[in-house]
């Protein structure tokens, strides 16, 4: 199955009050092990951003408006997920938001049959605990050293390796075949002792030079 851990950024917390999304990001995995496909984009929102969201992610105004909208963006974002699992940790509140964008547009809401909410999956395990995506990675252990701000693409990083623990399934990766190779050892395990011997003559000037060479590449190698 190919997966998409999906995160926004957004000017504020609330579709009603008209905030937009700021940033997408999307990590593709194929059985979740990552396939080095990524969709990243910040987005000018036309609109200004919160002092409580630009707290949360620093992306100013003056930065923002440089980048792309998201009517430039949305084909190519479309494209990224579609046909695809998306796994999103509060997923109502990024599909809201897309979905907003999406409507401003005239384009098709996305599909939430097609979406799992870690933030769901977490409080039927963990009913009695906060599960935020930083709590989690606290209680599985995960770096989160290099989250000093909200960043959805390293927020996707972070949701993979959660998203593992919450279905206790081990850190997935490449997995080769053991070899027997046994029977490979055989070809090397040559009967020397049958063997002609090879015997060269050398003159003495030839055999203080192979000396000379010994004891250079005996300093080489072991001084």
């Amino acid at each position: 199955m190919t997966e998409i851990f999906l995160d926004t950024e957004t000017t504020g917390l609330s579709v009603k009050d008209g905030d937009r999304i700021i940033e997408i990001a999307c990590i593709e995995t194929k059985d979740l092990i990552p396939t080095n496909r990524v969709f990243h984009k910040l987005i000018n929102p036309e609109k200004k951003v919160s002092q409580e969201a630009f707290k949360v992610h620093g992306f100013s105004d003056d930065f923002l408006k440089k980048k792309e909208k998201f009517v430039e963006i949305v084909e190519l974002f479309l494209e990224f997920i579609k046909g695809k699992k998306l796994i999103i940790h509060n997923a109502p509140f990024d599909i809201g938001f897309l979905n907003s964008e999406l409507k401003k547009l005239n384009k098709k809401s996305l599909d939430t049959n097609d979406v799992e909410d870690t933030l769901s999956l977490a409080r039927s395990k963990f009913p009695s605990s906060s599960n935020s995506l930083d709590n989690l990675c606290k209680r599985f252990n995960i770096d989160l050293s290099r989250r000093t701000k909200h960043n959805a693409l390293l927020d996707c990083e972070l949701l993979r390796e959660v998203y593992i623990n919450l279905i206790g399934q081990k850190e997935p990766s490449l997995s080769f075949q053991e070899k027997d190779f046994s029977s490979e050892k055989k070809v090397f395990n040559l009967n020397v002792q049958n063997r002609p011997k090879i015997i060269i003559d050398v003159n003495s000037d030839e055999e203080k030079k192979h000396k000379h060479f010994l004891k250079s590449e005996m300093k080489k190698n072991f001084f």
